[in-house]
């Protein structure tokens, strides 16, 4: 088995080491072996990206939108090929997993039009005989760093747009899902980009991502990933002056009324709290329910998550994977004791669970009788746990919600379109979910939140130019 390789000035290049990549849902499988760069790559990964900047910031919105339809097109006839690499390496079901590289593909190409729609201004100026022109131009180069919960979807909304406002790219995936990451490199090396406007630095963060925060040549980082590395992100950028996108932690609600449609409720907490095992920033980990419906809620979650089968990722009929890794099953572990100490019931679920193949496997929990003072209501577990809080009413329900030091994302199950309204306008989240789970945005709008989840500029859809251009304003004097 041969080592893939990074991706430096249109170049596939040897690391300084390489490693192994390991299918959570079988251990025995190892996925291939990834080469992992140092500083000295990312050094050269950032002087082919300035030697490319000048012609491809300058490249016209059909060399752009011919690349990115490109992109998108062959994701899009190789989802289920990318869909399945994606669940053996990071351990989503393999729905989950075409769900995802169709999502990329549609990414892709969706900013591929934005690449034709770039848009400026002409003002009158205050001054007669003065016109007023005002344009966005590209930062320049822009450092990407992604997290292993999302391998080819979260890669495509950051790389998509940084290419189709004419940046170049210093990309660097997590470390614990390479595969996903350089099969889009692989594609975008055949796409037709200039040597230098596209590299793939693979390594640990201490290393390769550290050397992108510091490398005075980008001017501009996008981060998704914890909270404690997005503000060691956001103080490197600050200290160099360089524009900063971070996208971080949830520990997002979901609240259910009285008057809910139950088995909706139940739907939308299944899906929001355990899908994808739980490893979504979007998951929804705090079920807050008013007392005249919890105990049917609980009851009726209760048998839902029982029935939910876990397994190997790629098996007919999974619908939980496993954890991603040790490190992660770990902490998952010792949250659900930690709940169990605070005085949390466990009413079901948390064990470890063994399958035919050894893998991360662990049954979704379910609290009960849980506060929002609690550490497993106020700190992200990223896992499938979930907590029940009980409240009298809405207005309860909905200060108990905003009492999150997060904000990503925030879902309600009501059939009240006054509670559905009023929490739409005063839910201190991003995004806002009546009836739906709180995990699922569509790649055409803004993505993002408040508080500790997000810091810089929105992600996707046509917000994505706030953070990927400069605005410029030109006058001339007739």
């Amino acid at each position: 088995m041969g080592v893939q390789q990074n991706y430096i000035g249109g170049k596939w290049t040897d690391g300084a080491t390489a490693k192994d990549n390991v299918n959570p849902s079988d251990l025995k499988d190892v996925i291939g072996s990834y080469a992992q760069a140092d500083a000295t790559g990312v050094a050269a990964a950032v002087d082919a990206a300035k030697a490319a900047a000048h012609g491809w910031n300058r490249s016209t919105p059909q060399q752009r939108y011919d690349v990115l339809e490109f992109v998108g097109n062959e994701i899009m006839a190789r989802r289920e090929e990318l869909g399945r690499l994606l669940s053996r390496e990071e351990g989503k079901t393999l729905p989950e997993g075409i769900g995802e590289a169709t999502r990329a593909a549609q990414i892709f190409k969706f900013f591929a039009g934005e690449a034709l729609r770039i848009q400026g201004e002409k003002l009158a100026s205050v001054r007669p005989g003065v016109e007023v022109e005002i344009t966005r131009e590209p930062v320049g180069i822009v450092g990407i760093i992604t997290p292993w919960n999302f391998p080819i979807a979260i890669p495509a909304w950051k790389i998509a747009p940084a290419l189709a406002y004419g940046n170049c790219v210093v990309f660097k995936p997590a470390d614990l899902v390479p595969g996903c990451a350089w099969a889009l490199a692989e594609i975008l090396s055949r796409a037709g980009l200039p040597e230098g406007v596209f590299n793939l630095v693979m390594g640990r963060g201490s290393v390769v991502g550290e050397a992108i925060l510091n490398a005075d040549a980008l001017g501009a980082i996008s981060f998704t990933g914890s909270v404690e590395t997005g503000k060691h992100v956001a103080a490197t950028c600050a200290g160099r002056l360089a524009k900063v996108q971070l996208e971080m932690g949830g520990k997002n609600p979901f609240v259910v009324l009285d008057d809910a449609d139950l088995n909706v409720a139940v739907n939308c907490a299944v899906n929001s709290a355990f899908f994808s095992t739980g490893q979504r920033c979007t998951a929804s980990s705090r079920l807050i329910v008013t007392e005249g419906i919890h105990d049917k809620f609980v009851g009726a979650m209760t048998d839902a998550i029982k029935a939910l089968k876990v397994d190997d990722a790629l098996k007919d009929g999974t619908q939980i994977g496993p954890v991603v890794d040790q490190s992660q099953l770990d902490q998952d572990v010792s949250s659900i004791g930690i709940g169990q100490s605070e005085g949390a019931k466990l009413a079901f679920g948390g064990a470890r669970l063994q399958r035919a193949t050894p893998g991360f496997y662990l049954q979704p929990a379910l609290f009960t009788e849980c506060t929002n003072e609690m550490r497993i209501s106020r700190e992200e577990i990223f896992g499938p746990v979930a907590s029940t809080i009980r409240v009298k009413d809405y207005d309860e329900a909905l200060a108990v919600a905003n009492d999150t030091p997060f904000g990503l994302s925030a879902g309600i199950c009501t059939q009240s379109l006054k509670h559905a309204t009023d929490f739409k306008r005063n839910s201190e989240a991003g995004m806002v979910m009546v009836n739906l789970p709180t995990a699922g945005v569509d790649f055409h709008v803004p993505f993002g939140g408040r508080k500790g989840s997000s810091y810089g500029p929105r992600e996707q859809g046509r917000y994505a130019a706030e953070f990927y251009t400069t605005v410029k304003t030109a006058y001339t004097s007739a």
